[in-house]
């Protein structure tokens, strides 16, 4: 069994297609499923079915393929932690992200660390907090930066608090209250809102605030991102609630303080088994250090804004 036989069949499940994985992988698509043939021969089970309009992955092929991403990731790791060891930083660095992470520059920071670090492969995820927490414990990405409720707390990763913001509402320069210097959630929850799917960590933190003011709110429209929210916001169809650090840069809506806001946090986590080399070095880009916890709420020391 050799790594390259793992690639493959990864490379298929991932593509569903027998061309395209061979494209994927810059062989030609014979070598590819020859290789994969070869290795079902040895373990003696069929890890694809194929037909002429489709391939799906088998039973057997769903358990070989977790152990091969792993096996994978454990190589790609040891290769990235050699090459550490003499002064070199490679692999990848996968991170994750919430759109509306502002007390570092994640884009600003990548384009650096391409700059530093040229044979180490990018790649982002934006996602809900939630997720990106769940997809570091599996160690899919390296690192992420998300935005919780003050009632919680990323588990099960390394943590370092960034910053904490509080909430405004967000209308259209026509809406009624586009005058007021603040307004209250009472006030507020007469309101159509545009807001994130039940249950999400950016939802929370308003449902939390509003149930604390003793009143209801209907949520009209659920989207899944901050971008679609303005959208909405500034066609005049309901009200939302955005972190304040977040909103200084977005045109056609208007923003009001809140008396009673909901808070949040910024953090910024990794796994718990420590960090790749390349996520290390990001970290260390962000003034963030990779061995150690910080949840004191002390900024990084460079991109914070």
């Amino acid at each position: 069994m050799e790594l390259k036989q793992m690639r493959y069949v990864v490379a298929v499940a991932d593509t569903g297609n027998f061309t395209r994985a061979a494209e994927q992988c810059l062989v030609v698509q014979s070598a590819l499923s020859h290789q994969i043939a070869r290795l079902e021969r040895e373990l003696g089970a069929r890890l694809f079915d194929r037909t002429s309009r489709r391939v799906r992955i088998t039973p057997a092929g769903e358990a070989f393929l977790t152990a091969a991403r792993q096996c994978l990731e454990a190589a790609e790791r040891a290769s990235a932690n050699v090459a550490a060891a003499v002064g070199e930083v490679r692999g990848r660095l996968a991170v994750g992200l919430i759109p509306t992470v502002a007390a570092v520059d994640i884009p600003g920071a990548l384009r650096d660390f391409r700059r530093r670090y040229p044979q180490v492969r990018i790649s982002l995820r934006v996602g809900a907090s939630d997720d990106l927490v769940e997809q570091v414990v599996q160690g899919s990405i390296e690192t992420a930066f998300l935005g919780l409720p003050i009632t919680a707390r990323p588990e099960g990763v390394r943590v370092r608090e960034l910053a904490r913001d509080r909430l405004v509402a967000a209308v259209s320069p026509e809406h009624p209250l586009a005058g007021e210097k603040s307004v209250a959630l009472s006030r507020l929850a007469a309101e159509a809102f545009v807001d994130l799917p039940a249950g999400t960590a950016g939802r929370v933190q308003s449902d939390q605030a509003f149930s604390a003011a003793g009143v209801d709110r209907e949520v009209a429209f659920e989207v899944t991102t901050a971008e679609f929210m303005v959208r909405l916001v500034s066609e005049g169809l309901g009200v939302a609630m955005l972190p304040a650090s977040y909103v200084p840069g977005l045109s056609g809506i208007t923003t009001i303080e809140v008396t009673d806001a909901p808070a949040r946090v910024e953090y910024a986590v990794w796994n718990q088994a420590g960090c790749t080399p390349a996520a290390k070095a990001f970290l260390s880009l962000l003034g963030i250090a990779a061995d150690t916890e910080d949840t004191a709420g002390r900024p990084p020391r460079s991109r914070a804004r």
